[in-house]
């Protein structure tokens, strides 16, 4: 089984279920926003709603996707910066509970909240305090960090940071690591485009988008958006939500049918549809039964509340992998 390395914004999620909307308007956050807060704003956040119901997990995209993959049974580990605080902590032991080793920077300032308002219609706002998270650079990243796995998946929030993405995506080649991207949000790529392209074309063998991600990188819609990707990278992976996913790999395209959920939530769902392919195609399966099991992953998190699979759900995970055939 392959050794798969995640880094991004190492976040905790604070999930927060909401009563009224009226909360959201009074805190200046539009509903289904995601918000970049200070720490001022981030208090405030929690202390009008210290009164509602709330959870929290170690959060960011690539950390839920490498949460996922551990709990499949994958080695992994993660890369990213905290705060010398009890939220830091409280991320650093997350992993470790669930096998997943900490290649964590610590700074002196307070680890990254993201408080997440979940609306009754299930709706999300985010308001996201990246704190420690945005120091990680290029320069705390060490070669050796690289050594022993097969593959490294980065979240697209850190196109962001040029120089950390860059010298990311160069050691892990050095050390012979395939990549894989996923865009994370099509404000993201607009805005780094120019960027995007060169480090997607000279490092990148593995890239997931959804609809507007797709259509922000390429000017495209999505199934002619996954041609043009695939032709700048190995594989190519288009999300379109409700309709299921296209898979490309060379001249083979593989449509994948989405599997029915009840929707609670979609906090995390790409992400676990991350994990699910790499999942399968790191450990033998087809690129239709990866998709297959990303599909499987993405609908189990929709179905409850927060960006993780909840522990109860991954034994019949397991079950309905283990009827899949390898190649």
């Amino acid at each position: 089984m392959a050794k798969i390395l995640g880094i991004g914004n190492a976040l905790v999620d604070l999930l927060i279920r909401i009563d009224d909307d009226k909360l959201l308007n009074d805190l200046e956050l539009p509903k289904g926003s995601m918000i970049l807060v200070d720490e001022k704003k981030k208090t405030l956040i929690a202390e009008r709603s210290i009164h509602l119901p709330r959870e929290m997990a170690s959060g960011g995209s690539a950390a839920n996707t490498i949460h996922g993959l551990a709990k499949l049974g994958v080695e992994t580990a993660y890369i990213g910066t905290i705060g010398k605080d009890e939220t830091g902590e409280f991320f650093r032991e997350d992993l470790v509970r669930n096998h997943i080793h900490p290649i964590l920077n610590l700074s002196d300032t307070p680890t990254g909240i993201a408080s997440t308002l979940i609306s009754r219609d299930s709706e999300r706002t985010f308001g996201t305090y990246l704190g420690a998270a945005i120091e990680l650079s290029g320069g705390s990243l060490k070669p050796e960090n690289f050594e022993g796995f097969d593959m490294m998946h980065v979240e697209g929030y850190l196109v962001q940071n040029h120089e950390l993405l860059e010298t990311a995506l160069r050691l892990a080649k050095k050390a012979g690591l395939k990549v894989s991207l996923d865009l994370a949000s099509y404000n993201v790529v607009e805005a780094n485009l120019e960027f995007l392209h060169e480090m997607v074309e000279k490092y990148v063998d593995i890239i997931f988008a959804n609809e507007e991600e797709a259509r922000a990188f390429t000017g495209q819609e999505p199934e002619t958006a996954l041609h043009t990707i695939a032709g700048k990278t190995g594989i190519s992976v288009v999300k379109v939500g409700s309709k299921g996913s296209f898979v490309k790999s060379g001249d083979k395209l593989f449509v994948v049918e989405p599997i029915p959920a009840k929707v609670q939530d979609t906090t995390g769902a790409g992400d676990a549809y991350a994990a699910g392919f790499l999942y399968g195609l790191t450990g033998g399966y087809s690129y239709q039964d990866s998709g297959v099991i990303g599909s499987m992953l993405a609908s189990n998190t929709i179905e409850t509340i927060g960006a993780r699979i909840k522990d109860d759900q991954w034994e019949e995970i397991s079950r309905k992998i283990a009827m899949l055939k390898k190649v």
